[in-house]
């Protein structure tokens, strides 16, 4: 952390350039490259799915089939329009508040430092001055993915959505809030200790609360309750799946390689059909750093962005952090971790068979023979998109044999076929699976356990699609094997070694990011080839009101 006070929210900044930052060194084409050799601009806007401009500011721009054509111009503007049925907006903001549209109000339900029991030990002081022991039975840090679980989906007899578990992540701290300012002027943490980064430990990870709504309407939470608590930094985990007991997984903690202290920068989430909770590891690369400065970082570390440093410092004060002395400790972390709500005594699992990478969040849904199908982006610029398939199916009457069927199953990725399009102007794409000794032939692979903690080089080798920080994947909730994910923005385009702009991504700093929808075949999660198109693609155009700029949003093409 840099000394001095004045950086505020320094830890969210190093979220944001860890995931601006491109570490991958592969050769494969990018999503952006493969559009401009198969699709072209007006393609985009007037393909039968269609692709809509969802600005920054005004009214929603309708999504959807065919894009209206005004005087010989195709274009998703013509269609904007308000929703139908929807609240009025609200003006934009930079103040320190919360605006709701009329009708409409926010409360607070669970605020870091809420306790999570009645004991006055607990309580929130206000002045940070709390240490690891008072956090670790507190509200977390910074909120990020949350899923509510209804007590009607146990069968204790408590009808209604009124009642229920609350599950969210904590994905990082801020520091210069967290922890009480220091004695020295020039670096406020010191003195730096190992109880001070034990408490940003424990403002990470999962809070389990349960929550109640009241005659009036309105949420509160339960203190006190027997489902109430707190995963960590530094709670035991179990490691499951292929990679279970790898070498590269062993510590001198964990000779076995199949125990873990803890979850690190939990991004976003999932909840499976049998009612347990996914929370999905995204820069854990941040947190691990060197007392030595010599150290020589190995070609694993450096595809996942592990470096000598980190703002943290935990490293300084907490060995298992040092890569110096614990190489393997990283490779611990950047997995998907489930974790059953309504057993407090459960022990979260790492699935390894799900893959390690920078994970956003983990959408589930059912192939149709009664396979789970997890879809994942690996939320980072120039990284991939990929899917679990199980290898059991899910089976609703018999919860005990659902539990552990993210162990086994087959890890794939995205590649948009190159120069191939359907006869409606789709493209063409396939999921390849990573399977070692089929697929993943490279040296560095010695087994699959070696293909599941190394995904991103399994994916290099395999000639996967680069995209644009894949992060929320989303599955239509009606239309079967029509999936939607989330590339945000990527500003390396352009740099040493990366493309420039083209029809997909047609900004040199693309700072709005688009939609790219794709439709398994046959409707079916399981399918290993699809469809796909640009559903949106996002602008603003109140900042950029020229239409022909790109940076409003889809560009105005002439017939």
């Amino acid at each position: 952390m840099a000394a001095g006070r004045s950086g505020l929210h320094q830890s969210e900044n190093m979220k944001l350039e860890a995931d601006d930052c491109a570490v991958n060194p592969s050769g494969n084409p990018n999503l952006d490259q493969i559009v401009e050799r198969t699709l072209s601009r007006r393609v985009l806007l007037k393909s039968g799915l269609g692709l809509a401009t969802l600005p920054f500011f005004g009214a929603l721009a309708a999504c959807g089939d065919g894009a209206e054509s005004v005087s010989g111009v195709a274009t998703a503007q013509a269609k904007a329009r308000p929703l139908r049925k929807a609240f009025a907006p609200v003006a934009a903001s930079s103040g320190d508040s919360i605006v709701v549209p009329d009708g409409y109000v926010a409360d607070v339900l669970y605020r870091w430092g809420d306790p999570l029991t009645q004991a006055a030990a607990h309580q929130w002081r206000g002045d940070a001055s709390e240490t690891w022991v008072e956090q670790e039975n507190q509200a977390g840090d910074n909120h990020d993915g949350i899923s509510f679980f209804p007590f009607e989906d146990t069968g204790e007899g408590r009808k209604g959505s009124a009642s229920g578990l609350l599950v969210m992540n904590h994905e990082y701290v801020n520091y210069e809030y967290f922890l009480p300012p220091g004695n020295d002027a020039a670096d406020w943490l010191a003195p730096w200790t190992a109880d001070k980064a034990k408490k940003a430990l424990a403002g990470h990870g999962v809070s389990v609360i349960e929550v109640r709504r009241g005659a009036d309407g309105r949420w509160d939470y339960v203190r006190g309750s027997r489902y109430n608590r707190r995963i960590t930094g530094y709670t035991p985990m179990q490691i499951t799946g292929p990679a279970a007991g790898s070498s590269a997984l062993r510590t001198a903690d964990d000779p076995t390689g199949t125990h873990v202290l803890g979850t690190l920068n939990n991004c976003a989430n999932g909840r499976t059909p049998w009612g347990t909770y996914l929370t999905c590891e995204e820069n854990f690369n941040g947190y691990f750093g060197s007392t030595d400065a010599g150290h020589e970082l190995d070609a694993l570390d450096r595809r996942y962005g592990v470096g000598r440093s980190s703002a943290y410092r935990w490293h300084e004060v907490d060995e298992r952090f040092d890569i110096s002395g614990n190489p393997n400790e990283p490779n611990r972390f950047g997995w998907i971790v489930e974790i059953d709500p309504f057993d407090p005594a459960s022990t979260p699992k790492k699935r390894t068979a799900l893959g390690r990478m920078k994970h956003e969040n983990a959408e589930v849904v059912l192939a149709r023979d009664g396979r789970v199908v997890v879809y994942m982006g690996d939320d980072q610029v120039f990284e991939y998109i990929y899917k679990f398939v199980s290898e059991g199916r899910y089976d609703p009457r018999n919860p005990a044999a659902n539990r552990d069927l993210l162990d086994r199953g087959t890890l794939y990725v995205a590649k948009f076929a190159d120069g191939a399009t359907t006869a409606d102007d789709k493209g063409i794409g396939e999921w390849v699976p990573l399977i070692h000794g089929e697929t993943v032939r490279g040296a560095g692979f010695a087994n699959q356990a070696d293909v599941l903690i190394n995904a991103r080089g399994a994916a290099d080798e395999v000639g996967a699609t680069k995209m644009d920080r894949p992060e929320w994947i989303a599955a239509h909730p009606k239309r079967s094997g029509e999936v939607y994910c989330t590339l945000t923005n990527n500003g390396s385009r352009g740099g040493p070694g990366q493309p420039g702009v083209d029809d997909a991504n047609p900004r040199a700093a693309n700072r709005y990011g688009q939609i790219v929808r794709w439709l398994e075949d046959g409707g079916d999660a399981a399918a290993l080839a699809f469809t796909w198109d640009l559903f949106l693609v996002a602008g603003n155009p109140i900042a950029h009101p020229d239409r022909d700029d790109l940076r409003s949003g889809s560009a105005l093409i002439d017939e």
